[in-house]
């Protein structure tokens, strides 16, 4: 290559970086505008102002805070949902965890709903059985006379008077009720038991010496039982079969 050949090379060269930078020149507003217009990002100038936070581990350390949890460090009613869930996914033979998790809620809401029916089923049930203490049903028939008062002075009782005014309004149940008591009056008179309101049927069972009164008693205990704790409709023939049980008792007792 000669010197002129070499000139020619180094002037096109300065032509072509001389062009360039003029183009750029003329450009340069309008690629900066379009930067510009392109980057909307705002930037927040305000000052922050640092804090210091100190023995956060003693702050949050209530049961509250406990995100990680293990079978033995949860309460006993997610303990016993994981071991009834287990159970019922091993019995039915279940594939996935999801389908027994939903049988275990289904299997408690209706535990709940049996649990709150038969505590309903029990009050009513004890409601009705207190003596004296209900206006509806059955237990409206029992206090034309205070029988818990009767029980009280059994001794000063004239117990026909109280037997023949129930049996002529049909209230059969109730007259048992006075023959029982009218029972324990003679027996506590021949001196065979110890009258007391807290005493039971097997308590007076068990006091009875002789076999025939014995065995006399616990009959008519049951008649007792049946018809009187157990509210059932007596008839009045049932009656008077139950009737001549008391009355056959109560004059071996004064023979």
């Amino acid at each position: 290559m000669n010197r002129k050949q070499y000139l020619h090379i180094v002037f096109l060269c300065f032509g072509l970086l001389m062009f360039s930078g003029t183009v750029l020149a003329k450009n340069l507003p309008t690629l900066v505008t379009v930067l510009v217009e392109q980057d909307t990002l705002q930037i927040d100038t305000t000052s922050v102002e640092k804090r210091h936070f100190e023995n956060l581990k003693g702050i949050y350390t209530g049961e509250e805070f406990v995100y990680d949890r293990t079978v033995e460090s949860s309460g006993w009613w997610t303990r016993f949902k994981l071991w009834l869930s287990a159970f019922l996914q091993k019995f039915f033979e279940m594939k996935g965890e999801g389908q027994s998790s939903e049988l275990t809620d289904l299997v408690l809401k209706i535990g709940a709903v049996v649990i709150f029916l038969l505590v309903i089923f029990f009050v009513f049930k004890a409601v009705m059985n207190s003596e004296g203490k209900w206006v509806f049903g059955k237990g409206s028939d029992k206090n034309i006379f205070p029988v818990n008062d009767i029980e009280a002075n059994i001794h000063v009782t004239d117990f026909k008077a109280l037997i023949a005014s129930a049996e002529a309004e049909q209230q059969y149940r109730l007259a048992i009720r006075y023959y029982y008591l009218w029972l324990l009056k003679d027996l506590t008179h021949a001196e065979i038991i110890e009258y007391d309101v807290e005493k039971t049927n097997s308590d007076y069972q068990n006091e009875i010496t002789s076999k025939s009164i014995k065995d006399q008693f616990s009959y008519t205990s049951y008649l007792y039982n049946y018809i009187w704790y157990g509210e059932f409709d007596v008839n009045e023939i049932e009656f008077i079969k139950a009737k001549e049980a008391f009355i056959q008792f109560l004059k071996s007792i004064k023979a």
